[in-house]
């Protein structure tokens, strides 16, 4: 069985989360990651959609769902009935923080909007993450994560000029409005320990999304520049690139700073670069862009990439190879600092996935277990308050709840 001891920073919170998919599940994950107790709540009948999602799934589970699920409790009550209600409004009574992502105006249909949910329990924070907010125009529209990062700004910025925008290859949206949420929860967390009182975080997916995109508005405001997709480089940031190498590899390399240029260029034999009109600053590099990046690429395609990367570290000129899963899973820096970890699965056996980040010196996160059984904690959950078992067996019997 799971350790379920408190353990981590956030060990002496209780969490209630109520969201799907991703966005708000991903705000409880980094919250379970770092010792909160996060009881989920879940529909009795399939739970989250995320225990099916997935391009494949291997013995007939998601590989998706004891990522995003892991560290959690699961209880299963079913909200739209009185009692399933009845029985989350227990709960949320004795939480610290409270983590939804219904569509605007559910849980008020339900009664279970902020302001109830506040007097009943004052110290409640509560995060709420939808697509476009609480507020405005827009609040009431379906949001998925894809939508927020088009009209937060990412979709038009990402992809080849020549092409449509293309997308991140994963739902960044969705795990950038959760990360969002989490900074809510702690920055309301710290307000409640000198007034007494929580309050309710407003997380919208395309405002997560906007808050990354740097001076993108400011820019056009100032000076009218629309900043365009620009594929594997940044215009005028130069060289930064990915360059081909023997053996049809590819190499990233930044030496876009003077002093790191030369040293590039010192390491190609071309030391004669650094001193080039061409060359010589980061303003003329950008200007000449496409010219030196022509130069690099016509170096770096006759090294094939271990001794490439090996001769460019030797000289401090910043480099990576394009790491994917199996990478990951053999390299020594991944190994030595534990970034990913193996955690045992009642199904799949070892399982491995990423460790807790960020890395604490005192309180690290750790994952205790994967992504449970849908209602596999609902008779403790539910027995913790006061639910005796012939009311448990008729609350499964009416499908309020499901029991394992």
């Amino acid at each position: 069985m799971p350790d379920h001891a408190p353990k981590g920073p956030l060990s002496d919170l209780r969490v209630v989360e109520m969201g799907t998919l991703i966005a708000g599940p991903f705000c409880g994950q980094v919250l379970g990651d770092f010792g909160a107790d996060v009881v989920k709540i879940e529909d009795p009948g399939k739970g989250d959609p995320m225990r099916q999602w997935g391009r494949s799934l291997p013995k007939g589970l998601s590989p998706w769902w004891p990522v995003i699920g892991r560290n959690k409790r699961s209880v299963a009550l079913d909200l739209r009935q009185p009692e399933g209600r009845e029985l989350a409004l227990a709960l949320i009574d004795q939480a610290d923080v409270l983590i939804e992502n219904f569509r605007p105006g559910a849980l008020e249909k339900w009664g279970m909007g902020y302001e109830v949910l506040a007097a009943r329990n004052p110290r409640l924070v509560m995060a709420r993450v939808s697509g476009f907010g609480q507020t405005g125009p827009y609040s009431q529209r379906a949001g998925y994560g894809l939508i927020g990062e088009a009209m937060g700004g990412l979709r038009y910025v990402t992809g080849e000029p020549d092409r449509p925008p293309a997308r991140a290859g994963i739902s960044i949206g969705d795990s950038l409005t959760a990360l969002h949420a989490v900074i809510g929860v702690m920055m309301a967390l710290h307000h409640r320990e000198h007034t007494g009182r929580g309050q309710m975080i407003d997380a919208a997916l395309y405002e997560s999304v906007l808050s990354v995109m740097e001076n993108l508005v400011t820019e056009y405001d100032l000076t009218g520049y629309v900043r365009e997709r620009s594929g594997s480089i940044l215009p005028g940031i130069a060289p930064s690139n990915v360059y081909p190498c023997a053996n049809g590899e590819s190499l990233l390399i930044g030496g876009n700073g003077d002093a790191v240029f030369a040293r590039l260029a010192a390491t190609m034999g071309r030391e004669d670069l650094a001193a080039d009109p061409r060359f010589a600053t980061h303003a003329a590099r950008g200007e000449n862009q496409a010219e030196l990046d022509a130069l690099v690429s016509n170096w770096t395609r006759n090294w094939p990439l271990p001794e490439l990367l090996a001769l460019l570290e030797a000289n401090g000129v910043p480099c990576g190879r394009i790491f994917r899963a199996p990478d990951m899973l053999e390299d020594p820096q991944f190994a030595a600092r534990q970034s990913i970890v193996e955690v045992d699965h009642p199904v799949f056996g070892k399982v491995k996935m990423q460790n807790a980040f960020p890395k604490l010196s005192e309180t690290p996160g750790s994952v205790r277990w994967p992504g449970p059984a849908l209602g596999e904690h609902t008779r403790e959950v539910l027995e913790g308050l006061g639910v005796d078992a012939a009311r448990l067996a008729d609350l499964a019997a009416r499908k309020v709840t499901a029991l394992p």
